[in-house]
């Protein structure tokens, strides 16, 4: 019995140790989780966000935006020192369409799509990240016999497409350079 123990207890530790090992080699080279946690250092101080005020997209992205800390939202776009204009809203743009369908003819499943077309301007009206679309489809299976069941889980995949969505235009935010004025040199006489 002693020796099942032993052996037990050194395939933990060495499982253990590779666990270690794993996950400081993945944050070494930089990975990180998706999701909650992940922080981006956007080069604006304020940011106006241009959708309706009661859109969910439009709360989730200003939350997102306020918890990096570094920049504020901006209630005005003259007033912003970058301004995300949405040229396609996904709240009026998502979609839900038929996949597939069984032997006798009826829906199996469906495709869901949600997609935004947005670009970001500066102060002065420079387009930075020229018009980008962002397109996320999820497929969901159908059962007549659990249409509530299913409805809420449409529902939730919405959610969980428009966080996404969130999470992807806020990388592509912080990965815009603003360009510098240059001030040209003063000459020396």
């Amino acid at each position: 019995m002693a020796v099942t123990t032993t052996v037990s207890w050194r395939r933990w530790g060495a499982l253990l140790a590779l666990s270690a090992s794993l996950s400081l080699s993945l944050t070494a080279c930089g990975f990180h989780l998706r999701g909650e946690g992940g922080h981006y250092t956007l080069p604006f101080p304020s940011l106006y966000v241009g959708l309706p005020e009661s859109s969910p997209l439009a709360i989730d992205l200003k939350r997102n935006i306020r918890a990096n800390g570094g920049t504020a939202v901006a209630a005005n776009p003259k007033e912003a020192d970058g301004v995300i204009e949405v040229l396609s809203d996904p709240e009026k743009t998502r979609s839900k369409s038929i996949l597939s369908l069984n032997s006798n003819g009826r829906v199996r499943e469906y495709l869901l799509a949600y997609t935004i077309v947005f670009r970001v301007l500066d102060r002065q009206g420079n387009e930075l990240l020229p018009a980008t679309t962002i397109s996320l489809n999820r497929p969901i299976t159908f059962n007549e016999t659990q249409l509530l069941a299913k409805e809420r889980e449409e529902a939730l995949l919405y959610k969980d497409m428009q966080t996404d969505l969130v999470q992807q235009m806020m990388r592509r935010i912080a990965a815009i350079k603003p360009v510098q004025m240059s001030v040209p040199p003063v000459s020396r006489q």
